[in-house]
């Protein structure tokens, strides 16, 4: 039996950031079987997708990154929450619920399985499973206590703290005991940090004519933890703030707009002078510390330990939108796409 197959598909290379045109939603067919002979493999209806600024990466034609580009004409792919409806494989049945790498599009033949984990937690909201318990939740999680080692009483700073990893890096460094600040590009979120989820500052940078003088006024006595979602100017002013042994954990860019022409970073001589660690990462590195990860966000989640604020967006077809959204700042929290 065949059933109609909506999807997004990737139109053109870009160059900065995406744009909604840069997509386009068709509508195909997909079978409700998985094929004779593609042994191994699971069909999917897939239920929530994940909208990640490591997608922007994926849709510039370069390819000496971690990740292969798409090629123009197919289907996009991201972090997802799915359910089997088919399988010709032993460790899926049908009526399971999984996440990890699926298709932009409402059914999915997966062959290659590896990255498809099953979902054994019921307790916990579906979407959670691409956000909170999923790869931003993760990169917070390996990105602070593996990066960073936080201490009681230490001062932290997070850029983008309103989003899908932010909001967890600074909770996360207040339960250690830390004193954190955010910063954000919206009265809005700056508000939502300090009154829903617990900085102790927060300051909108769009407001901030010199960034150093803000970090002076928030940290008069510097800074001993930087989480940096953005690069450029904030990464800037963030060095010529930092206490000596600082640690930055180096988690995304998303301020520059290209790869190769990205603004220049002037203070890295601060590095030097104060013995400052910074280290680039990706969550994959740390995939041995998940199973602890699951069992601590699981356990913080029951005990309200911990908030997690998600932007919901209806219908896949509204799917580029919400990707595009992520690079005007137009989401409060993790941006999800419910199919």
């Amino acid at each position: 039996m065949e059933v109609s197959n909506k999807m997004v598909v990737f139109k053109r290379f870009i160059e900065g950031s995406p744009k909604e045109t840069d997509m386009e939603v068709k509508v195909g067919k997909a079978r409700t079987r998985v094929p004779e002979g593609a042994a191994g493999a699971v069909l999917l209806k897939n239920l929530y997708l994940s909208c990640d600024p490591f997608l922007r990466g994926r849709m510039r034609e370069h390819y000496g990154s971690y990740i292969p580009p798409f090629q123009p004409g197919s289907v996009m792919e991201g972090f997802g929450v799915s359910k089997v409806v088919d399988s010709a494989n032993p460790n899926f049945q049908v009526g399971d619920l999984v996440s990890g790498m699926i298709r932009w599009e409402e059914y999915s033949l997966i062959q290659k399985t590896e990255q498809l984990r099953k979902i054994q937690v019921n307790d916990v909201p579906l979407s959670y499973h691409i956000g909170y318990l999923g790869m931003p939740g993760f990169t917070a999680y390996a990105g602070l206590y593996e990066i960073c080692s936080p201490k009681k009483g230490e001062f932290v700073f997070v850029s983008a703290a309103s989003g899908a990893v932010g909001q967890l890096v600074g909770q996360l460094a207040k339960l250690k005991g830390c004193y954190v600040v955010g910063s954000a590009g919206t009265k809005q979120k700056v508000e939502l940090l300090k009154n829903q989820l617990g900085f102790d500052e927060a300051f909108n940078y769009k407001e901030e004519s010199d960034l150093n003088a803000a970090l002076q006024r928030y940290f008069p006595q510097g800074i001993d933890i930087y989480f940096d979602n953005v690069g450029g100017s904030m990464l800037d002013a963030a060095l010529l703030n930092m206490r000596v042994h600082g640690r930055i954990a180096a988690c995304g860019v998303v301020s520059q707009q290209g790869i190769f022409d990205a603004n220049g970073i002037h203070n890295l001589v601060c590095l030097i002078m104060k013995r400052v660690r910074m280290q680039g990462f990706l969550q994959s590195d740390y995939l041995h510390l998940f199973p602890q990860f699951l069992e601590q966000m699981i356990k913080y989640y029951k005990e309200g330990s911990i908030k997690y604020i998600e932007d919901m967006t209806e219908g896949l077809e509204n799917a580029p939108a919400a990707l595009a959204g992520l690079f005007t700042g137009k989401n409060v929290g993790k941006q999800v796409v419910r199919i």
